[in-house]
């Protein structure tokens, strides 16, 4: 599988495989598809100093799945929005396949965002007035897919929300709410897909469900970053990074290695 990502040439992308048959990434050895270098993110409201994450450096591969594990106000969310274009660092740098988006024009990272990443957002973020089956198609055509209603359609019943696609949001319960906007982001097909307390909302078994089509995602070469604070999902990544106060404080392999998703139990 082959990303062009929005600021690159055909030439400069990266080659991003699917896992080799013993489940590990395989991805080209150049470099990292995530980078970020010593990043910072402070806030200043009304005189008041908060530092939501400081001396921040991780990388991330394509076809991996990690999981960013801590409690509330950990900087968890931050990082995933800086990741994403929707927040700007304070210091440091963010490269993504060896180009910084750090100090990018608002236009490129606009561009960045519609082509590159995916976002399941913790508070679903749908438009109220759209349709499930139209809030999902709005993100397949936002990042320039084609038939994006067969698109839509597929994606909805990969979530299980066949049977209500024509509902509105406000006819829908919040984990209906969360499973559109799963649906939603895995229609964009972008490389980078990130995921905000993804199964916070859901039932275990639709949980299971849910992390099994992320887990596939990475499969198909794309980088997934998912954002709990429930440590049991963690033991389902091929890698969890721990935030405490805005810094990282461990980034391994789970321990005792990974755990299939089914065998998952909360």
């Amino acid at each position: 599988m082959r990303w062009v990502l929005p600021f690159q040439s055909p030439r400069s992308a990266p080659t991003m495989t699917a896992p080799d048959r013993d489940g590990a990434p395989a991805t080209s050895a150049s470099s990292a598809l995530i980078e970020l270098c010593d990043v910072s993110r402070i806030y200043r409201l009304d005189g008041l100093v908060v530092t939501a994450l400081t001396g921040v450096s991780l990388t991330v591969r394509a076809a991996e799945f990690v999981v960013v594990l801590g409690p509330s106000g950990s900087g968890k969310t931050t990082l995933l929005n800086l990741i994403g274009g929707l927040d700007v660092a304070s210091g440091g740098e963010i490269r993504v396949s060896g180009e910084a988006i750090t100090g990018a024009s608002r236009g490129r990272l606009a561009d960045y965002r519609r082509r590159t990443t995916s976002f399941v957002f913790q508070t679903f973020n749908l438009f109220p007035g759209l349709t499930a089956l139209e809030n999902v198609e709005f993100g397949a055509d936002a990042a320039g897919r084609k038939d994006a209603s067969a698109i839509a359609r597929q994606r909805l019943a990969e979530v299980g929300l066949t049977d209500r696609i024509n509902h509105f949001p406000h006819q829908l319960s919040g984990g209906e709410q969360q499973r559109v906007a799963i649906a939603r982001a895995l229609a964009t097909g972008n490389p980078i897909l990130l995921a905000d307390e993804p199964t916070g909302e859901l039932d275990f078994k639709t949980g299971i469900q849910i992390l099994e089509l992320l887990r596939a995602q990475a499969a198909d070469g794309r980088a997934v970053l998912v954002v709990t604070h429930n440590r049991e999902i963690a033991r389902a990544a091929d890698r969890v990074v721990e935030l405490s106060s805005g810094r990282i404080v461990s980034d391994g392999a789970p321990a005792g290695g990974r755990t299939d998703v089914a065998d998952l139990h909360w």
